[in-house]
This record gives C-alpha cells, sequence and structure tokens, in this order.
C-alpha cells in the first residue's frame, strides 16, 4: 500500500437484479481520510453500492477493494468497515456501554480494556454520562449517537452510513450534520455517507457523486455539483435550477444548447430600467410569492407561458402578497449562466 492508495476502489462494478442493472460497470476510488456522499433518488443505486462495499450483497461483476486489498468476495465481518443504518438497531436490553463495548467482546478484547474504550467512543459523542442508560431511555438524537459510538468504537478502516438521519426530525438532524462532520475530523476515518437529500449532502462531504440509473452523473466537490452542474438532471436534483431548453436559450438568453441559472442569481429590477453590461434581462410578471422565513421564492411568468424561479433572502421585512401581478423585470449576469448540454 502506497500513500496515494485509496480506502475504497471499485472497478467495473456491476450489480443486476434479475433485468435491471441497479449498478452499472462503476469505477469509483475514494480517499483514506474523505467524508464522501453518494446523492440520488430511490432506486439511482447508491444503497446498492454500499451494500456492496460492506459486502451485504456480491456482484455480478467487478471488484472491491479496501485499502489495496481485494475483498469482493469477503464476509461481511471480514471486512474492516463498519456500518450505520437509519434504524440504529441497539439491543434494547443492554445497556448503553454495553451496547457500545459489544463489537470489542465479539473481537475477544477484556473486560477493562473494553469498557475504556467504550468510555471513550461515548465521551466522543457526547454521551459520556449515559453508559448506565437503557436505549429506551434515550432519545432519537442520543441513540443515533450511541450507534455512531459502536460503530467507531472498533476503529474500522471505513464506516458507512446509510441515511443515518433520515428518522430525525430537522433541527435535531441539523445539529446531527454538524456533529458528525466534526467526528470525522476528529476520528480521521473514511466515512462514506448515503443520502437521498442533497442539502444534507452539500453540507458535509468533502467530495459527492450523484447518482441516477446506477450510474455516476456527476463527481466533484459540493461547490463544483452546486455551482457547475455537469447535466439536467444534477441541476434539478441538487437544489433548484431553471432550466432553458435549446429552444427557450437561443429565444431569451440568446445562446446554444441548454442552459440554467440558480434562483439566487436572479435579482428582480423595476421593467424598463437600463440593466447593467453582462446582464440577461427577462421582462415577467410576478405569479406566486412564498414566504421560506429566511428567504422569500418569487415564481415569475415570464414571455410564452415559462416560469422562472427566483429566491431572494429576507434582510428586510416585506408583504408576501402586495407583489403578486406585479411587472419586473428578471436579471442575471451572463457569467453565471451554466450550458448543461451543448447544442444537438
Amino acid at each position: 500500500m502506497t500513500p496515494a492508495t485509496p480506502a475504497i476502489r471499485l472497478t467495473g462494478l456491476t450489480k443486476t437484479f434479475g433485468a435491471v442493472r441497479a449498478v452499472d460497470d462503476l469505477d469509483l476510488d475514494i480517499a483514506a481520510g474523505e467524508f464522501f456522499s453518494m446523492l440520488g433518488p430511490s432506486g439511482s443505486g447508491k444503497t446498492t453500492v454500499l451494500r456492496l462495499i460492506a459486502g451485504f450483497e456480491l456482484p455480478t461483476s467487478g471488484t472491491v477493494s479496501l485499502l489495496g486489498q481485494d475483498v469482493t468476495t469477503r464476509a461481511p465481518f471480514d471486512r474492516d468497515v463498519n456500518t450505520v443504518f437509519q434504524d440504529y438497531a441497539l439491543f434494547p436490553h443492554m445497556s448503553v456501554l454495553d451496547n457500545v463495548s459489544y463489537g470489542l467482546r465479539v473481537r475477544g478484547m477484556g473486560k477493562r480494556e473494553r469498557e475504556e474504550r467504550a468510555r471513550a467512543a461515548l465521551d466522543a459523542v457526547a454521551l459520556g454520562g449515559f453508559g448506565d442508560r437503557k436505549p429506551s431511555q434515550l432519545s432519537g438524537g442520543q441513540r443515533q449517537r450511541v450507534a455512531l459510538a459502536r460503530a467507531t468504537v472498533v476503529q474500522p478502516k471505513v464506516l458507512l452510513l446509510d441515511e443515518p438521519l433520515g428518522a430525525l426530525d430537522l433541527k435535531l438532524r441539523e445539529q446531527m450534520q454538524v456533529e458528525l462532520k466534526e467526528l470525522q475530523r476528529s476520528l480521521g476515518i473514511t466515512f462514506i455517507f448515503v443520502t437521498h437529500d442533497q442539502e444534507e449532502a452539500l453540507t458535509l462531504s468533502d467530495r459527492i457523486a450523484v447518482f441516477n440509473n446506477g450510474r455516476i452523473e456527476q463527481l466533484g466537490t459540493p461547490a463544483e455539483i452546486y455551482e457547475a452542474p455537469a447535466s439536467p438532471f444534477v441541476a434539478s436534483f441538487v437544489g433548484t435550477s431553471n432550466i432553458f431548453d435549446e429552444t427557450e436559450s437561443r429565444e431569451m438568453l440568446k445562446l446554444p444548447g441548454t442552459n440554467s441559472i440558480r434562483p439566487e442569481k436572479v435579482t428582480l429590477h423595476p421593467p424598463a430600467s437600463t440593466p447593467a453590461g453582462g446582464t440577461i434581462s427577462l421582462e415577467g410578471t410576478i405569479a406566486e410569492v412564498i414566504y421560506l422565513g429566511t428567504s422569500t421564492r418569487l415564481l415569475l411568468e415570464l414571455a410564452g407561458g415559462k416560469r422562472l424561479t427566483v429566491l431572494e433572502q429576507n434582510a428586510s421585512s416585506r408583504s408576501t402578497g402586495d407583489r403578486r401581478a406585479a411587472r419586473v423585470d428578471a436579471r442575471f449576469a451572463a457569467s453565471d449562466i451554466v450550458q448543461l448540454a451543448a447544442p444537438a
């Protein structure tokens, strides 16, 4: 193994279920110490890839390597990885400390050492005083922390997380996202995170693979995925995008191909005012105003019936209703337009 050896290398990985190709000839390297997210809708193949890495499924073809070692046919218990699931899977009859130390007990570690390691793992997830409690005495967020402590106490080379925050309410999810990233940084373990929540992936990840139909549609940093989507699918799935097909692009943007502009890049101005140089201006009517708390989403009706979404930060208080039916110019810099597909 060399310093450049990836934590996980997938080569030609394919998994079929009957006539369905759930994973389609996938090549992917995930670096050691990386927080890597696999993002995509249901049925895109991301969870199947996670199960292939864990050993819960065997590939139809291709290989899975862990730190340079081919583990394609090894059983799950014979791979130096661990998995955290959405449902926690804690033993209800055991104390929190016994749940966390269970994996060490299975490995034959002595009681004193495994309890010391388990207490240190609980300290790392801010549950140092909860070792004597049962899982039923904990909140959902606390149970998720216990599951994380149990998974990390055995010091796996790779930690697999299968939508672990999906059952939590929004406030707790946001809190756990921060804690999860801090935990990953402190441990230095490779985290592979599966989610269908694009905001969660953007928040947590060093890199993201956007999955669609068993393939990776785009691979990159959160900023690359969001600011420069490679296809209409990525532009519409990761965040919100205003997509102009080839005909709309030529008529409205004076550009070839299929293009997109993010809603927060668009600003509204009084009609007939003079736009700055390098700015595209489109006349429209405000059809809907949706108050979101920190921001307001406006839907504009453009010529020909196309709708444009605009996102404004609520830096000052304003009514959500008195702007409907107002005529405005929607403007955005030509440099903020992203071409999603070249002309056919």
